[in-house]
């Protein structure tokens, strides 16, 4: 009998949060999935675990070989982002393009700078203010010309801020769920009664899936699916509603260290604390549209999120570690 074609390979650059669930998601789609980070030590079951410094163009090219998709889902430390990024984007570039592979790119808002508290849609212009967001516009603006000039076709797929399971380094995470479970204080940042936009994890992993098997929708910026912008306020209340005891919330109007946020960070930070002291809310409709793929409603979101937390709570304190 003749032997069945290989399943495409999709290869996934990065297990943080992002990279981990939509590995998850293209594992369920059947798909053969490689993920790449520097230890090789995240395994998901049904993938291929690869170790590779993205630096090295070297390595690269053999982290993405036979890849037909490949996604970029690598975080940098917020002090480094600026020198490393280009560096790193340069890499992944040439290396996707010498598979002959298609790139995906986790992106963010940054490009936009801040919004005046207009919706920011694909159409939005780019008037970034910080060092960061014109880094981050100056790479997306490579990564489109790349495509137009057919190295290799190239998406760039954009969320708000990130909450959900395993979701810890983000103002609606490890500063929120924990200590709204153990009776802590809720850090809230910049102004409680301006909207502000939340993507949900799994929405991101959905959509960025979607896009790497849609090369007919390359060359552009999507936003991927998020629910409409609420209130920080009425985040804090569906938290505490999903929680069911009260907690104490301590607001941050203006960059300073809190818990886990040092004082470098919020030092790096600093500049993009405009998000916060201005209604921020982002619209997916283009791609929600198009794809016909909805997001999470918040409320379930936050129940989801409040779940995993209980049970990384558990394992935790299970393990002899702090639970908050």
């Amino acid at each position: 009998m003749p032997s069945k074609p290989a399943r495409p390979l999709h290869v996934v650059l990065g297990t943080g949060p992002a990279g981990l669930t939509l590995a998850q998601v293209l594992l369920r789609q059947g798909l053969r999935v490689r993920t790449v980070d520097r230890t090789g030590r995240t395994v998901l079951p049904g993938a291929e675990a690869v170790a590779a410094d993205l630096g090295s163009p070297d390595a690269a090219r053999e982290a993405v070989r036979g890849a037909e998709v490949v996604y970029h889902c690598v975080n940098v430390a917020y002090e480094l982002q600026v020198e490393v990024m280009p560096a790193l984007q340069k890499v992944i570039v040439e290396a996707v393009a010498a598979a002959g592979a298609r790139l995906v790119v986790m992106d963010t808002l940054y490009p936009y700078g801040p919004s005046r508290g207009e919706p920011l849609t694909e159409d939005s212009p780019w008037r970034a203010t910080s060092r960061k967001g014109r880094m981050r516009a100056e790479l997306d603006e490579a990564y489109l010309a790349a495509h137009e000039a057919g190295r290799l076709p190239v998406v760039l797929a954009r969320a708000a801020d990130f909450y959900g399971p395993r979701v810890l380094n983000s103002t609606l995470g490890a500063t929120t769920f924990p200590p709204a479970l153990t009776g802590g204080t809720v850090m809230a940042i910049g102004t409680l009664d301006l909207p502000h936009s939340f993507t949900y994890i799994g929405d991101v992993a959905r959509g960025l899936a979607r896009l790497g098997q849609e090369p007919a929708e390359y060359g552009r910026v999507w936003h991927l699916p998020t629910a409409p912008a609420p209130t920080v306020r009425e985040v804090l209340d569906l938290v505490r509603e999903c929680v069911g005891t009260p907690f104490e919330t301590e607001v941050l109007t203006e960059p300073r260290a809190w818990g886990p946020f040092d004082a470098s960070f919020m030092a790096e930070y600093a500049e993009l604390f405009y998000q916060h002291t201005e209604g921020q809310t982002m619209v997916s409709d283009a791609f929600e549209q198009r794809f016909g793929m909805a997001p999470m409603p918040l409320r379930a979101g936050i129940g989801a999120t409040v779940d995993w937390y209980r049970g990384w709570l558990m394992e935790r304190s299970g393990a002899g570690g702090a639970a908050a």
